[in-house]
């Protein structure tokens, strides 16, 4: 009788969905969308969701649909499990609340994975990078010309943001605003500092190339600092099947013979 019950409930609002027009679909995503607009991001799901490159409100309301989906699905499909299994209503109702927070944690801790392995894609793309723009300049082009030929010819994240910043230039903004835009959208120490030198240099009209220069130095060795803290914890890890694995099984293997002689004579 429960599983009639809640076939029914999830049945109705599908009924209702078909049985509505188009033109009430239509206007009942207006609203949705423009109550989405309205509310206010608590989690900074927004933020973080444009430092990827998803800025149009389009992709801030498919991560919520695929969210709030999920715990809709996982939470119903444990409902039904749960229910046909002859479980009482209150562990019922808990279990698929869990379920459904699990879901979106899941979702959210995903969504912080795809930030930090962004960042440690541009961390790792800069020091390239910047010499491209140090070599550009110094040949002669201004810093939009620089950025913009990097843009153009490198594949990368933070060619991408080059790209960015290009194209709020040609609407209008100055190149120090889209600079340090650039600088609060990517959450970076390096990226922040690179963009308060070269803003710092153009408004001052310092050499430029000095900056860059002495940039590059600095991004080379904390890059060979990274690469060597890698190595560091990846030799850590490899002393743990060697030492819970491998040296067992060699002492094992030496005092063998000597364990099996020791029975014989003690036999």
């Amino acid at each position: 009788m429960q599983i009639v019950f809640l076939s029914m409930l999830f049945a109705i609002p599908g009924a209702l969905l078909l049985i509505c027009e188009d033109d009430a679909l239509s206007t009942l995503e207006v609203r949705t969308r423009s109550a989405a607009a309205r509310s206010r991001d608590r989690s900074g799901i927004r933020a973080r969701l444009e430092e990827l490159g998803r800025r149009s409100e389009r992709d801030y309301e498919a991560f919520r649909i695929r969210q709030i989906g999920y715990c809709a699905a996982g939470s119903s499909l444990s409902m039904v499990f749960l229910l046909s299994t002859g479980k009482s209503l209150i562990s019922t109702v808990l279990i698929t609340a869990l379920v459904s927070v699990g879901f979106f944690v899941i979702i959210d801790r995903q969504l912080s994975s795809e930030i930090k392995k962004y960042r440690e894609k541009i961390e790792s793309e800069f020091p390239a990078i910047i010499e491209m723009m140090t070599l550009a300049i110094a040949a002669g082009e201004t810093p939009m010309q620089a950025m913009l030929r990097i843009a153009q010819t490198a594949d990368g994240a933070l060619a991408q943001e080059f790209g960015v910043v290009i194209s709020e230039i040609r609407t209008g903004a100055p190149l120090h605003v889209t600079l340090d835009a650039m600088g609060r959208r990517v959450k970076s120490i390096m990226i922040r500092r690179f963009v308060d030198a070269v803003v710092t240099a153009t408004l001052r009209g310092a050499p430029l190339i000095e900056v860059l220069s002495r940039h590059s130095v600095e991004a080379r060795g904390n890059q060979r600092n990274r690469i060597m803290n890698a190595a560091g914890k990846a030799e850590v890890s490899m002393m743990i099947p060697v030492v819970f694995l491998i040296l067992p099984i060699s002492i094992l293997f030496a005092l063998w013979p000597s364990l099996t002689n020791l029975n014989l004579f003690a036999s």
